[in-house]
């Protein structure tokens, strides 16, 4: 190891070290007791707003030395640069941490997580334009796909062993354990070594295979990557400023192994309009009451409105944002995936896995992934290892997005054979 290299981890060992007392979701999310108490008052036709609590700490002692390691940084080089980077976005969950609680934890959350009315990429649609594609199509097509609904089919217990089996085959037996949480209110969450589900839930075949591919083959398997690091152990951290993209990589996993159904597209859109709504003052009884008129059952609702509200008061105007960041994060990966392919460079998007990066880190760190001081991934998800299959997907992708809707018409009958190919029949002589 050159000293340059040493210098770097020892900066990087001291990040891990400052920041193994913040733990953001786990200290702005709600016991499942307060969603009981609420659902039990509702049922009896008394409105009143949950009663969420929530410990804050004096984290001083930690922003301080993460201020430290940021100015010991040096942003001129890769490393440096990253470094500094996941530093300051530390520091800034430190500071949401210390108001947790309180409406400034709304103005720390739109640093690391963005507004709801921020630009997709390309400049011309927002977060909440696409929100509303999202839940305008599924809407149209609710009645017609109904019929074929197989929502809340499996129980908690049979998933958990299902996930079991996939990922002692795909992990090694042992590695990773698949555990029914009585506590939890969403429905799953993912860490380097087990996979949390909650008891009593039920869960769609969609909602098996979307855990699988999100959970444990994005989640799960890019904090082992980053354990297995050689030098630099916060790349098994999920810093804050690589949720937007591990959250879109994730999701992007869902929807390239088509196991990604409208209906999840509407839950996320939907979360994205309340976020929007509880910023323009809605409060949390006006957030449950609009996933209820959505179709969401009252224990769903009240876990949505829920991840608007964390950590902020819930009298309206205040608002959770990480929930935005599935969609842009989405649009970002794909699109990303997209250039990769039409620059002959699939190759670069392995390197996603192989920690916890955003996307920016893929092309700023390629000097360390070319000298080896940052490994490439050990574990690649089915599909990411099928570079064949990979690039179809995509190329099509390119291809489709070269199409006007617009301008077909298929209801149209003279355009049909136009589009099809079909020759246009002789013209007919006019009448008399």
């Amino acid at each position: 190891m050159t000293d340059h290299l040493a210098t770097l981890a020892a900066l990087d060992a001291r990040l891990v070290r400052a920041t193994r007392r913040l733990r953001l979701l786990q200290a702005v999310s709600w016991r499942r007791r307060v969603q009981a108490e609420f659902l039990d008052r509702w049922r009896r036709g008394v409105h009143r707003l949950p009663e969420p609590d929530y410990e804050a700490e004096d984290l001083g002692d930690v922003r301080s030395e993460l201020r430290a390691i940021a100015a010991a940084c040096d942003p001129e080089t890769p490393l440096g640069l990253y470094l500094k980077r996941t530093a300051d976005s530390w520091h800034t969950t430190a500071a949401l941490l210390e108001a947790v609680g309180t409406a400034g934890v709304t103005e720390h959350s739109i640093r690391l997580f963005g507004r709801p009315g921020d630009m997709l990429p390309g400049g011309q649609v927002s977060g909440l334009d696409a929100a509303l594609h999202f839940v305008r199509i599924a809407d149209e097509l609710d009645a017609e796909l109904r019929g074929g609904d197989d929502d809340d089919a499996v129980e908690a217990a049979t998933v958990r062993d299902r996930l079991q089996i996939d990922l002692d085959a795909f992990f090694g037996a042992g590695q990773v354990a698949v555990e029914l949480d009585a506590d939890l209110i969403a429905k799953a969450a993912a860490g380097p070594t087990r996979l949390r589900l909650r008891a009593g839930a039920a869960f769609s075949e969609y909602d098996v295979h979307q855990l699988r591919e999100h959970e444990a083959f994005v989640h799960t398997l890019t904090a082992l990557n980053g354990r297995a690091q050689p030098h630099f152990g916060s790349l098994a951290r999920t810093s804050p400023r690589i949720i937007p993209t591990q959250e879109g990589l994730a999701t992007f996993a869902e929807l390239i192994t088509g196991h990604i159904d409208i209906e999840r597209m509407k839950r996320i859109s939907l979360r994205i309009l309340a976020i929007d709504m509880a910023l323009r003052g809605a409060d949390f009884i006006d957030v449950f009451r609009f996933f209820l008129e959505a179709g969401q059952r009252e224990a769903e609702s009240f876990a949505s409105a829920a991840r608007v509200f964390r950590g902020v008061p819930l009298t309206g105007g205040a608002a959770f944002t990480k929930d935005g960041v599935y969609l842009a994060g989405l649009v970002r990966v794909h699109t990303f995936f997209r250039w990769c392919l039409r620059h002959r460079k699939l190759a670069l998007t392995h390197r996603l896995f192989a920690g916890k990066l955003a996307l920016e880190d893929v092309f700023d760190l390629a000097p360390a992934f070319e000298d080896g001081s940052i490994a490439p991934p050990r574990f690649l998800p089915p599909w990411a290892r099928r570079a064949n299959g990979l690039a179809g997907l995509l190329a099509f992708s390119l291809f489709a997005n070269t199409i006007r809707l617009d301008r077909v018409d298929l209801g149209r009958q003279d355009a049909m054979p136009a589009l099809f190919g079909v020759p246009e029949p002789a013209a007919r002589d006019a009448p008399r």
